[in-house]
């Protein structure tokens, strides 16, 4: 089964929930897992299933799943996502509640996760510093600063009111989720499931949990700082705003704010301290580098909306109607004007004064402003074509469409009429977001 591929539901009869194990050699607990499952559907009256995602396990695994009647699913990409894609898209649940097979979450307590599913929560998920970590349960340094720390760049970034977003144990509708057409396969698939859930606008509830020290021999399959650098880079560039915008506004304006100050002379700020031509320089560079992250989350907001990545806002949809390559070309145009004509008067002062010595810093500091609206109008003007570059796949796949629904004969639907599922629009990836 390839895992990236779109996710499509299982054409057997729905049952109502799926309890999905990933598993990646795990014969030490795998039993005790599915023998906790199995005894909550009976417990509860669930008409469901344990399903076993098994990325190529060679400890002989799947024989104990077999033996402990779940269904096993190989999945032969590997990767913790990959792992999930596959078995999201064979689960045969109408809901599907996901954990490791490590023994580490309690598969015979999930009542509180049914019953939100059952409420229409599209995804539920598990907090394991509300329900409580055993000791040795989670490595001090994830427990006191990486689940923290990316737990609050994950609410910040998105407004996402989660207060563990890497719990591994959670649940959510199977349509709903497969509709997000999620595509990574690491580790970080935790957080995309959330993020783009959330950007799609599905219902997100939270649920306490417990989590206590996996029964394993070996070491886990996470990496510490591997994986998450792939949560945080995952979180960033979904968030142009975060990424480009706000560093680049910041350091823009400081830029300027300083640029400002300086621009006619120094600046005594006590006895001893003074800025000058220096902090002037750094200025300027400041504000060509706050231009520079300015363009690049404006450029890649666009792009993000005009592929499906990311959902339209009141804002994106304004940046939307107003960059273009022309625009963007034509603003540099006039920046490099206005740099080449303090740049020209500088030179002009200098011969004025026969090409000697400069006593002042009037002269450099006109040369220094100059050539910096020349580097932001070359900028800019590279810029502009790269959003052209990036255009020209979308509006190919845009005239395709056009085409194929002009020649589509009489008794067809056009596009916009199928059923969203197998719409082309909705090939695109996020088109769901």
């Amino acid at each position: 089964m390839n895992a990236v591929t779109a996710i499509r539901a299982a054409a057997t009869k729905q049952l109502e929930l799926t309890i999905l194990m990933p598993c990646l050699n795990e014969a030490e607990t795998l039993a005790v897992c599915i023998g906790k499952a199995k005894a909550f559907l009976d417990k509860a009256g669930i008409s469901g299933e344990v399903l076993i995602s098994d990325n190529g396990s060679t400890d002989g695994s799947q024989a104990i799943a077999a033996e402990g009647g779940a269904r096993v699913v190989p999945v032969a990409q590997k990767g913790y996502g990959a792992a999930l894609l596959g078995g999201i898209a064979a689960a045969k649940g109408r809901f599907i509640i996901m954990g490791d097979a490590d023994d580490s979450y309690d598969f015979g307590a999930l009542e509180a996760f049914v019953a939100r599913l059952r409420d229409g929560a599209d995804l539920v998920m598990g907090n394991r510093f509300q329900g409580g970590i055993e000791a040795g349960a989670m490595p001090p340094l994830h427990r006191y600063l990486g689940n923290p720390v990316l737990s609050f760049v994950g609410r910040l970034f998105f407004r996402i009111k989660t207060g563990d977003f890497h719990c591994g144990l959670r649940g959510f509708n199977a349509d709903s989720i497969r509709k997000l057409d999620l595509q990574t396969t690491g580790m970080e698939f935790a957080s995309e499931m959330v993020v783009r859930g959330a950007l799609a606008g599905l219902r997100i509830e939270e649920v306490p949990t417990t989590l206590k020290p996996d029964g394993r021999s070996r070491p886990p399959h996470l990496r510490t700082w591997r994986d998450g650098w792939r949560h945080l880079k995952f979180l960033l560039v979904y968030n142009p705003r975060w990424m480009f915008f706000i560093p680049g506004t910041v350091l823009g304006g400081l830029g300027i704010l300083f640029a400002a100050l300086l621009v006619f002379g120094p600046l005594r700020v006590i006895d001893n301290l003074s800025l000058d031509l220096n902090t002037f320089v750094a200025a300027c560079f400041m504000v060509v580098t706050g231009v520079q992250l300015i363009t690049f989350g404006a450029i890649s907001r666009y792009y993000a909306e005009i592929t499906g990545i990311l959902p339209p806002s009141r804002r994106s949809d304004w940046l939307t109607r107003t960059i273009s390559t022309d625009r963007l070309a034509a603003n540099a145009g006039i920046c490099f004007a206005g740099g080449v004509l303090f740049f020209g008067y500088a030179v002009a002062r200098w011969a004025h004064l026969g090409f000697g010595p400069l006593n002042d810093s009037e002269i450099p500091r006109i040369v220094v402003l100059g050539l910096s609206l020349i580097v932001i109008s070359f900028q800019v003007f590279f810029s502009a074509f790269l959003l052209g570059v990036l255009e020209i796949p979308v509006k190919r796949l845009k005239s395709g469409r056009a085409g194929q629904t002009n020649e589509l004969p009489a008794n067809e639907l056009p596009a916009n009429e199928l059923p969203a599922s197998e719409s082309p629009a909705n090939q695109l990836p996020g088109r769901d977001t």
